[in-house]
C-alpha cells in the first residue's frame, strides 16, 4: 500500500485489500456474536458519510453514541469519511452524572448533529432537549440507507483533527482532546511495534469506545492492521468480570486490555470450578494499563490464571493517556518488571533500595517509553531529575495529541519546556520515575497525600483496605480542607443490620489499617453503602468527584468516625 496521507486514508486503503476478511465481531450482553466483513462495515460507513453530506460537518464535531455495536463503529467511521470530527460519548443510562456528562460535551463542542441508534434516539433528544440544547439534531445510524460504494472520502491532512477524545474526569472535569490523523498514524505504528501485532491477531475487550484504550487500542487499531477487533458491552463485565476472560477464550482474543482493578475482580470471583473451564492459551497479551499497577495484582493474577493456560509472559504492562493519544511505554515479554525500595524514600520521593529491618515498598514498572521520550520533571521548577527521582512524567512525540479544545490556557500543558530548554513537552499531571530505563508510575500529583512531608500515594492504601476483607468493598482515600489538610477515608461495607459499636469497630480497623501500613492518621472516617465509589468506565476512582461530594455533604454516611481535633460535624 501507498504511504498513507491521513488515517482515513490509511483506513480506506485497508478495507479494500481486506474486503472479504472479518473486521468486527460484536457481542451483545448475553454473549451472542455479530460479524461484519471489511466490505460489510465500508458500506455501512460510506451510508453514514452520505447522510452527513450537506450538514456542513466537514472539520465540525458530531458527537458519536458509542456502545459495542456495528452501528457504532460506522457512525464513527462514517464521521472520518465525511471529514468530520468524530467525539465519542457513552450510551444513555440510569445515571445522572452521565446525562451531565453528555450535556456538558455537547455544549463544549457547539455539536449540531449526535449520531446513535434508534433504540436510544428518543433519549438522547429530551436529554439534550432538557440541558438547552434542543438545536441538536439526532440521526439514527441504524435506518440509514445503504451508501454510495464509488463515494471517496474527503483529502485529509495529517494536521487536521481527526477525533475529539473526552478525559476520564478522574481528576479533573473532563477535557476534549484534540487528535490529529497525524498522532493516529504515529500511535498505530508504535503499537504494533510495542505490542507485536499483526493483521492475524484477534484484539479486544469491553473497554467502551469513548475511552481511549477502548477506541484506539481495541477497535482503531485493528482496523489499521486489517485484523479482527472483537468488541464486548462493559454491562458484560460488570455483571461478571469472568464473563471478560470466558469470552477472550470463547472467541479467540489474542491481545487484550484493562486497568489493574479489572484484573483485581477477576481474581476475586475466579474459583477452581471457573479455571477448570477457562482456557487462555492462545491470549498473547493481556496488558495492565489505566492506573498504577499492583505488583500483588500482577503476581497474583498470573500465578492464579496459570491453571487456565496463561503463560507468565502474556501479562505485560503499560502506561499511556489520551493526550499521548494512547500510549507511552508498555513491557516486553516476560514479567514484569518490578523494584522493591525503601518505603520511607519512594514517600520523598527517591527509587532506593531499602534498608535491612525498615519498611519496604514493590513497584512494578510500566516498561519503557514506546516512540516517546520521557523525562521525569520537578513540577515546581521544570528541572530534570536524575534516574530514579520521582517526580512529573513530561512526554514528547509524535502521538501527544494538538491540544485541549477550545481550551488554550490548559493547551499549555502540551508545549512545556523544562528548565535547561528542552522543549515540546506534554505535561501529564502523574508522578513516576525512571530507573534504568523503565518507567514507574507512582500516581497523580492531584491525588498525592502530604502527611509530615512524605508523599502518599491513595491508591496504594485503597488496595491495602481492600485486603482487610469481609465487609469492605471499594474504598477512597483523599486529602481534604481543615484547619490544615487531612485525609479522609471512604470505605464501603457490605451488609445491613449493623449496629453503632460494631461500625465504630469497623472504623477502627479503617483506622489501624492506615496508620499501621503507612503511618498515616485519618481526620476523619466514613463508612458508606456499597456502590457510593463512583468510578469512571474504565474502573478508575473517580477521585475529584468524591472529593467534591464530601465537602458539598452528599455522601450520607453510615458511620462518620473523626479524630478528637476534628471539629467538624
Amino acid at each position: 500500500m501507498t504511504p498513507a496521507r491521513s488515517f482515513t486514508h490509511a483506513l480506506a486503503q485497508r478495507f479494500a485489500a481486506s474486503a472479504q476478511d472479518t473486521a468486527l465481531l460484536c457481542l451483545d450482553e448475553a454473549g451472542r456474536p455479530t460479524g461484519r466483513t471489511y466490505r460489510e462495515l465500508d458500506a455501512r460507513a460510506r451510508a453514514v458519510a452520505a447522510a452527513l453530506d450537506g450538514r456542513r460537518v466537514a472539520g465540525a464535531p458530531v458527537l458519536v453514541v458509542t456502545d459495542s455495536g456495528p452501528d457504532t463503529v460506522a457512525a464513527l467511521l462514517g464521521c472520518l469519511y465525511a471529514g468530520a470530527v468524530a467525539v465519542p460519548v457513552p450510551p444513555p443510562d440510569a445515571s445522572r452524572a452521565s446525562a451531565e456528562r453528555t450535556a456538558a460535551i455537547a455544549a463544549d463542542t457547539d455539536a449540531t448533529l449526535l449520531l446513535t441508534h434508534s433504540a436510544h434516539a428518543p433519549e438522547f433528544s429530551r436529554r439534550l432537549a432538557g440541558a438547552g440544547r434542543s438545536a441538536v439534531v439526532t440521526l439514527a445510524v441504524d435506518n440509514l440507507p445503504s451508501g454510495t460504494a464509488d463515494r471517496r472520502p474527503p483529502a485529509a491532512e495529517a494536521a487536521d483533527t481527526a477525533l475529539i477524545q473526552y478525559t476520564s474526569g478522574s481528576t479533573a472535569t473532563p477535557r476534549g482532546v484534540r487528535i490529529t490523523h497525524a498522532n493516529l498514524l504515529a500511535t498505530m505504528e508504535s503499537l504494533r511495534r510495542a505490542l507485536r501485532t499483526d493483521r492475524t491477531d484477534r484484539i479486544g475487550g469491553w473497554l467502551p469506545l469513548h475511552h481511549d484504550l477502548g477506541l484506539v487500542g481495541q477497535l482503531l487499531h485493528p482496523l489499521w492492521l486489517g485484523a479482527t477487533a472483537v468488541l464486548m458491552p462493559q454491562q458484560l463485565f460488570a455483571a461478571d468480570p469472568l464473563r471478560w476472560l470466558h469470552e477472550v477464550a470463547r472467541h479467540g482474543v489474542t491481545v487484550t486490555a484493562a486497568p489493574d482493578s479489572a484484573y483485581a475482580r477477576c481474581l476475586a470471583a475466579v474459583t477452581d470450578a471457573d479455571l477448570a473451564a477457562l482456557d487462555l492459551g492462545r491470549l498473547n497479551l493481556a496488558v495492565n494499563a489505566s492506573e498504577p499497577v499492583s505488583a500483588v495484582t500482577q503476581a497474583a493474577f498470573t500465578n492464579r490464571f496459570a491453571a487456565a493456560g496463561l503463560r507468565p509472559e502474556a501479562l505485560v504492562t503499560g502506561y499511556g493517556l489520551a493526550e499521548a493519544t494512547l500510549l507511552v511505554s508498555v513491557g516486553g515479554s516476560g514479567p514484569a518488571t518490578r523494584a522493591t525500595v525503601g518505603a520511607e524514600d519512594l514517600e520523598r520521593g527517591a527509587l532506593n533500595p531499602p534498608v535491612p529491618g525498615r519498611p519496604v515498598r514493590t513497584v512494578v514498572g510500566s516498561g519503557r517509553p514506546a516512540s516517546v521520550t520521557v523525562r521525569i520533571v520537578d513540577p515546581a521548577n521544570s528541572a530534570v531529575l536524575p534516574d530514579g527521582s520521582v517526580g512529573e512524567i513530561w512526554v514528547r512525540g509524535e502521538t501527544v495529541a494538538a491540544g485541549y479544545w477550545r481550551r488554550p490556557t490548559e493547551t499549555a500543558a502540551f508545549g512545556a519546556a523544562t528548565a535547561c530548554g528542552q522543549r515540546g513537552f506534554l505535561r501529564t499531571g502523574d508522578l513516576g520515575a525512571l530507573l534504568d530505563g523503565e518507567l514507574y508510575v507512582t500516581g497523580r500529583i492531584k491525588d498525592a497525600l502530604l502527611v509530615d512531608g512524605r508523599t502518599l500515594h491513595p491508591q496504594e492504601a485503597e488496595r491495602q483496605l481492600a485486603r482487610c476483607g469481609a465487609p469492605f468493598g471499594s474504598a477512597v482515600v483523599l486529602s481534604a480542607p481543615a484547619e490544615r489538610e487531612q485525609i479522609v477515608a471512604i470505605q464501603e461495607v457490605h451488609g445491613t443490620g449493623w449496629n453503632p459499636r460494631q461500625l465504630a469497630d469497623l472504623a477502627d480497623r479503617v483506622r489501624g489499617c492506615l496508620h499501621g501500613e503507612f503511618g498515616a492518621e485519618p481526620g476523619r472516617v466514613l463508612l458508606v453503602r456499597p456502590g457510593t465509589v463512583r468510578r469512571t468506565t474504565s474502573g478508575k476512582v473517580r477521585r475529584s468527584l468524591m472529593r467534591d461530594m464530601y465537602l458539598r455533604g452528599e455522601l450520607h454516611p453510615l458511620y462518620a468516625q473523626a479524630t478528637k481535633e476534628d471539629p467538624s460535624p
